[in-house]
C-alpha cells in the first residue's frame, strides 16, 4: 500500500474514532488508528497531521447531520450559548469553537473563553446557577514550556467547556494549536447578531427565548446538580458498607430499573431519594422533598416522602397506625419494591450507571416505551 493511500485511511480511521467520541485527543486517535490498520509499527512520516484528521471530522459531520434537524440543534445550541454569555457577563465571554462556525454534531461542547483573576469567581457563579460542573487542570508542553490550561466542564442542556484566562489576556489572539491561524471568537453582542442574520430570529424573539430558559430550568440538569454532591457525602460503614451516597443511589436506581424499567416516576424516586443528605443530614428527607418541589410528581415525592418507613416495615418497629395508614395507600406496594431496592443497594464494587447515564435514560422512557 502507498504511502498516501495509508495516511489517508488513517486519518478516516481516526476522524471515525474522535467523530464517535471513542477518544477525544488527536495523538491518540492517529496511533488507534494506526495500530488497527496496520497491526504494527508506522513510520511517524506516513501518520496523518491533525489538520487532515480535522477535515475528515468535519465531512463525517456534514455526511452524517446535514439537514433540517442539524440546523434546529445549531440554532438550539447558539441560544443557550447566548444564555451563558450574558450571565458570564463578569468574566468577559467570548464564544468559539463548532457552534459559532456551525458545524456541530452530536456530542459537540459550547465552547467559551472566559477571563477571571482566579477559578472560584467562576465556581461560586456556577453554584449560584445550580449547575453541576467538573474542575480540570490540564498539563500541556507548548513551544518547548509546560503551560497548565484550567477548564470548567459544566452539565448543562448541551455540555458547556469553559477554558479560563487571566484578565491580562483579554486582548490576546489565541492561535489554534491545528492551524496556526488565529482563533475565531466573538462576544455577545455579535452572537445575537449571528442568530438573527443565519437563522431570522430577531432579538425580540430571541429575548423571548432565553426568558423562557431563565423561567424554566431544565429539571434533569436540577436533578444532577442535586445528585452530585452526594459522591462526597460519606455514610456510616455498619448500614452502608458500599461508601458515599451518590454510588449508594446509583446502585438504587440500577435495581428500580431491573423492577420498572417503564415507570419514570418510581426510577426518580429511586434515584433522588437521598439527595437530601449533601443538603441536610439531619433530616434528609424533608431536605430532599423541598429542594426537588416543582419538579417531581406527587408519587415520586410520596415514595421519596416514605422510604424511611420501610426500614421500620422491615424491621418490625413501625407502630400500629402508623402502618395501617401505610397499608392502606394506594402506593404502598411500589413502597414495598422500591425499599427493597434501597436495601440491597448497599454492595461494596457494584457497577453501576453514572448519573448522567441514568438522567439520559429516564428521560428517553416515553420514546422507549411508548
Amino acid at each position: 500500500m502507498s504511502s498516501t493511500k495509508l495516511r489517508r485511511q488513517i486519518a478516516w480511521e481516526a476522524a471515525r474514532l474522535m467523530y464517535s467520541r471513542e477518544v477525544t485527543e488527536y495523538y491518540t486517535a492517529k496511533q488507534k488508528a494506526a495500530r488497527r490498520l496496520c497491526k504494527g509499527w508506522v513510520k511517524p512520516a506516513d501518520l496523518p497531521s491533525n489538520a487532515e484528521i480535522r477535515d475528515q471530522v468535519q465531512s463525517l459531520t456534514r455526511l452524517n447531520e446535514a439537514g433540517a434537524g442539524a440546523t434546529d440543534r445549531l440554532l438550539e445550541m447558539r441560544l443557550r450559548a447566548t444564555w451563558w454569555l450574558r450571565k458570564l457577563a463578569p468574566f468577559h465571554p467570548k464564544l468559539i469553537g463548532s457552534v459559532l462556525k456551525g458545524s456541530v454534531r452530536e456530542g459537540s461542547d459550547v465552547d467559551i473563553h472566559v477571563f477571571a483573576a482566579n477559578v472560584h469567581s467562576l465556581t461560586i457563579l456556577l453554584d449560584d446557577l445550580g449547575v453541576g460542573y467538573e474542575l480540570e487542570r490540564k498539563r500541556i508542553q507548548k513551544n518547548g514550556e509546560q503551560r497548565v490550561y484550567t477548564h470548567l466542564h459544566v452539565k448543562d442542556t448541551f455540555p458547556v467547556e469553559l477554558t479560563v484566562y487571566a484578565p491580562s489576556l483579554l486582548g490576546f489572539r489565541f492561535r489554534c494549536s491545528i492551524t496556526g491561524k488565529p482563533i475565531e471568537r466573538i462576544g455577545l453582542n455579535e452572537l445575537e447578531r449571528l442568530i438573527a442574520i443565519e437563522h431570522e430570529i430577531d432579538s425580540n424573539a430571541q429575548s423571548v427565548r432565553l426568558s423562557e430558559m431563565d423561567a424554566c430550568p431544565d429539571r434533569m440538569n436540577v436533578f444532577l446538580s442535586l445528585l452530585m454532591p452526594l459522591e462526597n457525602v460519606k455514610q456510616n460503614p455498619r448500614w452502608h458498607p458500599e461508601g458515599d451516597a451518590l454510588f449508594h443511589s446509583m446502585q438504587v436506581f440500577g435495581l428500580a430499573k431491573e423492577s420498572m424499567a417503564y415507570d419514570e416516576e418510581f426510577l426518580l424516586a429511586a434515584l433522588l431519594h437521598d439527595v437530601g443528605k449533601a443538603i441536610d443530614p439531619g433530616d434528609h428527607v424533608v431536605a430532599g422533598l423541598e429542594a426537588l418541589d416543582g419538579f417531581i410528581t406527587e408519587r415520586t415525592a410520596w415514595l421519596i416522602a416514605h422510604h424511611m418507613d420501610c426500614h421500620k416495615l422491615f424491621d418490625h418497629t413501625i407502630g400500629a397506625r402508623h402502618r395501617r395508614r401505610l397499608t392502606s395507600h394506594p402506593l404502598y406496594e411500589d413502597l414495598l419494591v422500591l425499599g427493597e431496592c434501597d436495601r440491597h443497594g448497599r454492595v461494596p464494587g457494584a457497577i453501576v450507571d453514572e448519573p448522567e447515564q441514568a438522567l439520559d435514560y429516564i428521560e428517553g422512557i416515553e420514546d422507549m416505551f411508548s
